[in-house]
């Protein structure tokens, strides 16, 4: 059983690698693509498109949230206990289901376009919703194919796959948005959609290649000596539906905190004083905010959706050993990433801001960033942890009470002038804080030992403070050195990405030299990494 579990976190080290690597490639081109689709838009027009887009997504999740991570969960569970041929068939029902869902949920949401566009203070955006509804249907083909390979512990076609999307939906969004922008401000967001649809498709058609190929690998020659229960379809299906049903709605109430930003920031916005245009204007500057702190969340969902995998494998054996090791792990790892991300941020805001082209008017909405972006990481891990060990109806029931908590803050500090968008971020951490608090007592509860929560975040954000300091010196310090010859946006850009550079080497040695990292952390990064990392550095823990 030990050697099984070292195995598996070996595949999930790789995974996990493989993972945010794409996920990282995704998120970079995602911030240079911005700008450029601003460019062509303008405020008032990214205003739009990120109003349709978070409409989008929120139906997104409704039709594509639950299922493949019950597929993911089963998939792994099954292969833990050697029934190989029923992990076959619940990707096979499961894919059957997410279809016609997704047809559904396409259908409805071409036809209530209109009417939610503009119950959400956003009418210019129906055009654009109406152009992504195939893609609801495409992602929910695509998403039963991750849900699969990732139950398999097989990040690699993933990841191929995500960087196919973004590069197709890249180009053909700024391809469109350029055509129809000139028929006005909604067919140039619709525009800017269609490569989203593209991209899945694209995608999509990858991950079909990339099963058809493997195919013989799906159901190990060894499977047909084991004696193992087999499932009825009846009974995979209602598993399928019993994990699925909760997570979707946990999962939906969790990023319905979009449709309650886009309702309520803009509906309070309105009532602070501010004209719709300036309303728009603002909701663009709010979205570029969450565009930017996606990108170290991208690296933290890499490390949930491993972490699922492993979870459920140590649940299906009760191995209690494995999956105490396993969260505490998760979490040390988790604040290893969160907390350099958000205090490089918040550090660099502006520079960074006006490096990749966003609006300047974001920056002081990291004040809060720190704090924040370690909540929603935590809340990510944690949600996949409770969902591994069969606790996804209490997931939804800490969603709903988050969410309140969220409404509430929005609904009183955006309305006040001085706070305006601000009040959204602030929302945001009240929200994910109500989550953390109550995950962490039900994951202490189910594994019967208290695990501690901040203790394994003192390391981390002493060596994340001592860098934000340096940080912010080395900026000043190179920007006083080559202001004599460099003026403006190549002055700005270089002296960034030089303190960028001190930034990680800095984080890494103080983390290093104080004990911040075990000997069972690097287990977590592939062997490859971890044989990068300097002797002085790895004699030190």
């Amino acid at each position: 059983m030990e050697e099984g579990s070292k195995l598996t976190q070996q595949s999930a080290a790789k995974g996990f690698a493989v993972l945010t690597a794409s996920m990282l490639l995704v998120k970079v081109l995602s911030l240079l693509y911005v700008p450029v689709l601003r460019g062509i838009l303008g405020k008032t027009g990214l205003g739009v498109y990120y109003s349709a887009y978070s409409i989008f997504s929120f139906v997104y999740v409704l039709a594509n949230a639950g299922i493949p991570v019950a597929i993911s969960k089963m998939v792994a569970e099954l292969d833990a206990l050697g029934n190989y041929k029923d992990s076959l068939k619940t990707f096979k029902i499961a894919r059957s289901m997410l279809a016609v869902f997704g047809l559904f949920i396409s259908l409805v949401m071409f036809i209530l376009a209109g009417p939610l566009s503009r119950n959400l203070e956003s009418s210019g955006s129906t055009l654009a919703i109406q152009a992504l509804c195939p893609t609801i249907f495409i992602t929910a083909v695509l998403c039963s194919y991750k849900g699969y390979f990732q139950g398999k512990s097989n990040m690699t076609p993933t990841a191929i796959s995500q960087v196919v999307e973004q590069v197709f939906n890249i180009v053909f969004s700024l391809l469109f948005a350029y055509i129809l922008i000139s028929f006005g401000d909604s067919y140039g967001a619709a525009g800017g959609t269609v490569g989203t649809t593209l991209g899945a498709l694209a995608a999509a058609l990858y991950l079909i290649y990339a099963y058809n190929k493997n195919k013989r690998f799906n159901i190990p020659k060894v499977s047909n000596n084991l004696e193992v229960k087999r499932l009825s379809n009846e009974q995979i299906f209602n598993r399928i539906v019993a994990y699925a049903v909760p997570i979707t709605i946990g999962v939906a109430l969790q990023n319905s905190g979009m449709i309650v930003d886009l309702k309520i920031v803009k509906s309070r916005l309105l009532v602070a004083g501010y004209s719709s245009n300036i309303v728009e204007e603002l909701w663009g500057v709010l979205s570029q905010y969450n565009t930017l702190v996606s990108v170290p969340m991208a690296i933290i969902g890499s490390l949930s959706i491993s972490i699922l995998t492993i979870i459920s494998r140590h649940n299906a054996i009760k191995d209690k050993k494995a999956l105490k090791s396993s969260v505490n792990s998760t979490y040390r790892v988790t604040y290893m990433i969160a907390a350099p991300c958000a205090f490089g941020l918040a550090a660099l805001s502006s520079q960074i801001l006006t490096l990749i082209g966003y609006d300047i008017q974001a920056a002081p909405l990291f004040t809060y960033g720190p704090l924040v972006i370690i909540l929603t990481g935590l809340s990510l891990v944690q949600t996949s942890i409770l969902q591994g060990l069969g606790k996804v109806k209490m997931v939804t029931v800490y969603s709903l009470i988050g969410l309140l908590g969220k409404i509430v803050v929005n609904y009183i500090f955006v309305a006040i002038p001085s706070v305006n968008i601000l009040g959204a971020v602030i929302g945001n951490g009240i929200g994910f804080l109500i989550m953390v608090l109550l995950s962490q007592r039900l994951i202490n509860n189910t594994l019967k030992i208290k695990i501690k929560l901040l203790k394994p975040s003192i390391k981390p954000i002493v060596a994340s403070v001592s860098m934000w300091i340096v940080t912010a010196l080395t900026y000043k310090i190179f920007y006083m050195i080559f202001s004599v010859i460099l003026s403006g946006y190549m002055l700005n850009a270089i002296c960034t990405l030089i303190s960028v550079v001190v930034a990680a080497i800095v984080y890494i040695v103080v983390l290093f030299s104080i004990g911040g990292v075990r000997r069972k952390d690097l287990n977590s990064l592939p062997q490859k990494l971890v044989r990068l990392i300097p002797r002085k550095l790895l004699s030190k823990i």
